[in-house]
Order: structure tokens, then sequence, then C-alpha cells
């Protein structure tokens, strides 16, 4: 049995990339399609290469409609995997798939986190309160902007002399590093208890 996965991006896809390269000989894991709100974001430049479909949608057929829930439901998709996508999700979503929605975030939430705190932003704010350590957070996803349950967090240092350049580079390593194990590890976890 394998799982469908639908990764939703809403820039360069460099974590969407990853995680396709990382379970390309997966026996367990499908990932079908590749959704950004962006039709010009650098990931379905990505996708073309990597020979997975990718579709652009407006913010209004996200948010406002069943257009993405049928889109998903029709590629019998099992889970939705947040990589650097920028929009809420809509409750429609969460409730068709409960704790099936994973996201990373780029700081040790629950700092740094909630609406507008994304990518750069989130690294310059560390810079900027002088933080000593910073990280990542892989968690699901509910109704408000980074504060679903915790499933996995990973630290890195954040030395005096360095810019949100800096830290970011530092960061990006744990993304690449640790989302596709712990992606990994939550569907073996769904396989064995045959309950995708």
């Amino acid at each position: 049995m394998s799982l469908k996965i639908a990764i939703f991006a809403s820039g360069s896809g460099s974590n969407a990339e990853n995680l396709i390269h990382y379970f390309k000989q997966s026996k367990h894991v499908n990932i079908v399609l590749i959704l950004s709100n962006k039709p010009d974001a650098f990931v379905h430049k990505r996708a073309k290469k990597l020979h997975i479909p990718s579709i652009s949608f407006t913010k209004n057929q996200f948010s406002e409609s069943d257009y993405i829930l049928k889109l998903l439901q029709e590629k019998k998709i099992d889970l939705i995997i947040l990589a650097g996508f920028l929009l809420k999700v809509p409750t429609n979503l969460i409730h068709a798939y409960p704790n099936r929605i994973i996201n990373i975030h780029p700081a040790l939430l629950p700092k740094y986190g909630g609406k507008g705190m994304y990518g750069q932003y989130v690294h310059e704010a560390v810079v900027a309160h002088n933080e000593k350590e910073t990280g990542i957070t892989i968690h699901y996803v509910n109704e408000h902007y980074d504060e679903g349950t915790i499933i996995f967090q990973a630290k890195c240092a954040v030395l005096p002399t360095d810019t949100a350049d800096d830290v970011a580079k530092r960061v990006h390593q744990l993304e690449y590093e640790h989302f596709p194990k712990v992606v990994e590890k939550f569907i073996q976890e769904k396989l064995n208890n045959k309950n995708p």
C-alpha cells in the first residue's frame, strides 16, 4: 500500500524538490501533485523537471470554494504537505484531512509564528531579538497560523555575528535533513496503523 501525497508551495519549491527526490524509490509514498497559489512560482519549473503535475489556483478557489478539496479527492490524496506555502488553510480542508496536513515552519514555535511570519521575515526577527538559537518546527495544521500540534523540532545556534542570511542557511540545512525523515516516520506510523 502507498499513500498519495499532494505538496503545496508558494515559492521556489526547494523543500518540495527535496521531498520528491527523497521518496523517489519509496514503495509507500507517491507524490502525485504539486499545487501553488502563484502561477509564476519557481516550484512549477521544478515540478516539470521532475515530471510531477503542478496546478496553480486563485486565493478564491482555495478559500471560498470546494475546488481544491474536490481536486484532492479526485486524485485520492491521503496526505497534504505544506512546503513554503503561505495561505491559511481553509476549514473545509482541515476537516477533510484531520491530522493529515503537515507544515514546516522556519523557527521554534510558538516563537516567531503567525500571520506574516514566514521565510526571511522570521530570520530577520530572530536576529533582531538577539536569539541564541532557532530552528525548525514540523507540525499539524489547524484553523490558526502555526498553532497546530508540534510533531518535531530541531535547533541550531544563532551567533552574535549572524545576519538573517546566515541564519536562513542553517535553518534550510535543518529543513532538508529532517523534513523528509519526519514525513517518512509519519507515513510508516499511518501504514502500521492501517489508517491513513
